[in-house]
């Protein structure tokens, strides 16, 4: 009944462990409330780094130390870590994702929910493919930067990508909350997740909210479309 219940509610994780295993040409498409679902490929979760964009990439090369490497996915990027023998850890609260990165190869993958994971501290934390996003909103940032510091070690740095997505509005911003907290629904296999909130945060307000919580923040490599890579080192 349990493992039932892990497979209705783990629809990315599934989307994985099929791609992986079966080949699965079933699509993963994603819901939002501000226009047309869109297909998520299930390919970029297996990318390797010729396929990765700048930003994931100088992320990846900038990691140093000991990596805890959040919302891990298929473990592409842990794999290239790994290569390069630096020694890092992978979670993800996906169980079917952690068996994934398993195969796949990554030596040290855990099942866990960042918020309440405690199993060391790190010289580098890292979130990509918007990783950052799951804070799901301004509060829940504060709240997770705030959990971040429990988990580094003297010097140790944040490594994250988002975007600022204001061209979604046209001009037309919402009337409550900030612009940059989307509500999603991923739907596999005839299956569907919950609504869920997801962040994307220009790197004005990024920089207010870093001060703000005790970081300093340099923003690495940014593009056209308002994408960007930052690093966040807590102040002395």
């Amino acid at each position: 009944m349990l493992y039932t219940f892990v497979l209705m509610s783990d629809i990315l994780g599934q989307a994985l462990h099929g791609y992986h295993h079966q080949k699965s040409k079933t699509k993963l498409w994603i819901h939002n409330k501000y226009g047309p679902k869109e297909e998520m490929p299930i390919a970029t979760y297996f990318r390797e780094e010729d396929d990765m964009p700048d930003i994931e990439w100088l992320a990846v090369e900038q990691c140093r130390g000991k990596v805890l490497d959040i919302g891990g996915g298929a473990g592409s990027h842990a794999l290239l870590l790994q290569a390069e023998d630096i020694e890092v850890t992978s979670i993800d609260i996906s169980p079917l994702s952690v068996a994934v990165m398993k195969d796949r190869g990554v030596k040290n993958a855990l099942g866990a929910d960042i918020y309440t994971y405690n199993q060391g501290k790190y010289d580098t934390l890292l979130l990509l493919m918007n990783g950052i996003g799951l804070a799901g909103n301004i509060d829940g940032l504060k709240r997770l930067l705030t959990h971040f510091k429990t988990l580094m070690n003297e010097g140790a740095q944040l490594l994250f990508d988002s975007s600022d997505i204001a061209y979604l509005y046209e001009g037309n911003f919402p009337t409550e909350g900030y612009y940059g907290e989307i509500e999603y629904q991923y739907e596999y296999n005839k299956q569907k997740t919950e609504w869920f909130s997801w962040l994307y945060i220009d790197e004005n307000t990024m920089q207010a909210i870093a001060e703000e919580m005790g970081f300093t923040m340099e923003v690495l490599i940014e593009d056209e479309h308002g994408q960007y890579l930052a690093r966040l080192t807590v102040n002395a």
